[in-house]
């Protein structure tokens, strides 16, 4: 059968070389199997059943805080004072803090009034607050834009501040330190950062601000995220998914139980001194609020999440936009965990087990371990396995775990526990660029500091849709095909067929699976397909 198969698909005079070739590889696939695969093969499974046992550890640890934060009921008003702040007939509104609003925006063109609109609803004396846009837009059009509208509040009497600079240099930690640096922000007690597509609620001020002023070892007070376009597309359920976890879990545990965690980057209130303290905002990497959070926290500040208030802000759709924001999250903590190790270990304001928490639990595992393993293990070592067979995986390392890690994870999100399934493919493909991006940041490699800023669609899909209804969209091969995720589909459907054909372990109903979401994002058929003009 072997001759008629390669008689028939070859002429004659390439029969010899490709049973030589064939021959060939499979000489040297046996010569290397038993001295050198399959001995690299095992330490793989160890290694990745290591990390997964850390990894499960942690989550079983974060999920017994939540579940002994809800029962014992220790929510931040009962740990810390919090008493609404009154009128002073004799003080007037100077009995009320002076607070800085800064909103930072490059380029904003769908979402820069729904933002500086919001900021300017909020609820708070009028001579008490300073809201101030940092425009480092580089369109002329969107700059004149932004400033109109900024004038437009200010005829209505907000006290309305509109910052451009010559230069980018930070990015966005680069915008907001300049913005600390004009001489009304002196008069400024805290500081509240809004991103470009954030719309907080009016009364969020008089539910933040009274946790700084009545708690002076409070540093930082963190609202949690509300998603306007979570319904969007499946991708952005998936999103969804991942964030709600991390804010109804990750950010409530650290703040129930050491005061810390990482800020993210908007939606949260600051006291000026503790930021001044901590040295400012720094651009050495690509995650400037976890940087200066980390810097706060150890010169001894707490922070508290507030997980009942929510602001309202939109979720990346495109899968453009959302790898570019997942190689920034991804490559920035794990630089930073490269360039802070030591000043963490040898710090002495903060007693070790803040230490410990820090760089094992806060970075080394959820930073780093994390991605590795999702990918590493799922997605490389059990696949290969396949072709191994002298290498076995234990029921509970590649069942029990990975279950366990899953619905721990889904707690987040209980209206989208049908969407399980899809949700750990889609972690699993995104886990590929996630790991890329962690050995960029531990090597500080060629991309370790690109930033590009995560693209907001606001309406503008809506009104694109519909100009474009009667035109069909342009396909463009080069920013729909994704090589790195063909190829992992590739392999792991190849790995797929083989365990069918010759396993007993029933791979292959994962593999195909697996592979099938490697292809669908291979080929661009995830998130809004935004139309080209």
């Amino acid at each position: 059968m072997d001759r008629f198969s390669t008689t028939t698909l070859l002429p004659e005079t390439f029969q010899g070389t490709s049973d030589d070739v064939t021959e060939q590889i499979g000489v040297i696939w046996q010569q290397m199997k038993a001295p050198v695969i399959v001995p690299l093969l095992r330490l793989s499974v160890f290694l990745c059943l290591v990390m997964s046992v850390m990894l499960l550890a942690e989550k079983v640890y974060m999920a017994i805080v939540i579940v002994l934060v809800k029962l014992f009921g220790r929510a931040p008003h009962k740990r810390y004072r919090f008493e609404p702040i009154s009128d002073d007939l004799e003080l007037g509104n100077s009995a009320y803090p002076m607070v800085l609003i800064q909103i930072p925006m490059y380029n904003e063109r769908e979402v820069y009034q729904l933002s500086i609109g919001a900021a300017c609803g909020l609820s708070w004396p009028s001579d008490r607050i300073i809201i101030q846009v940092l425009d480092d837009s580089t369109d002329p059009v969107i700059m004149d834009l932004v400033q109109f509208e900024c004038d437009r509040w200010a005829s209505k009497g907000i006290n309305m501040k509109y910052e451009i600079r010559d230069n980018r240099n930070g990015y966005k930690a680069g915008a907001l330190k300049e913005g600390m640096k004009h001489g009304y922000v002196k008069d400024c007690d805290y500081v509240v950062i809004f991103d470009a597509d954030f719309q907080p609620e009016p009364d969020f001020l008089w539910r933040t601000i009274p946790f700084l002023v009545h708690n002076p070892e409070i540093g930082l007070v963190q609202a949690r995220w509300k998603f306007v376009n979570a319904d969007e597309c499946l991708m952005t359920r998936m999103q969804e998914m991942s964030l709600d976890y991390h804010f109804t879990v990750e950010q409530e545990v650290g703040s129930s139980t050491y005061a810390f965690f990482g800020f993210n980057g908007t939606a949260g209130v600051w006291r000026i001194s503790a930021l001044n303290e901590a040295g400012g905002w720094k651009d050495r990497t690509t995650v400037e609020d976890m940087d200066l959070a980390v810097r706060a926290s150890l010169k001894g500040w707490k922070f508290v999440f507030l997980g009942d208030i929510r602001v309202k802000n939109e979720l990346p759709s495109t899968l453009k936009a959302y790898r570019y924001q997942q190689h920034r999250w991804s490559c920035g903590p794990a630089n930073l965990f490269r360039k802070m190790f030591k000043e963490i270990a040898r710090n002495k304001k903060v007693n070790l087990w803040k230490k410990i928490h820090v760089i094992y639990s806060f970075f080394f595992v959820r930073k780093i371990v994390a991605h590795i393993v999702t990918f590493v293990f799922y997605c490389v070592v059990i696949p290969t396995t396949v072709l191994v067979p002298e290498v076995q995986i234990p029921k509970w390392g590649a069942v029990y775990i990975p279950s366990m890690i899953t619905v721990l994870n889904a707690v987040g999100t209980p209206r989208s526990l049908h969407l399980l399934v899809f949700w750990i493919l889609f972690e699993n493909v995104m886990s590929l660029h996630r790991t890329k991006a962690t050995f960029i940041g531990l090597l500080e490699a060629g991309r370790v500091n690109e930033w590009v800023v995560t693209e907001k669609l606001g309406d503008a899909l809506k009104t694109k849709t519909a100009a474009k209804a009667t035109k069909k969209p342009r396909f463009r091969i080069g920013e729909r095909l994704h090589l790195l995720e063909l190829g992992t589909g590739a392999y792991l459907f190849f790995c797929g067929c083989y365990d069918l054909a010759f396993g007993n372990n029933h791979y292959f109903i994962y593999l195909f699976l697996q592979a099938l979401a490697f292809f669908t994002v291979g080929v661009g058929f995830v998130g809004t397909i935004v139309p080209h003009t």
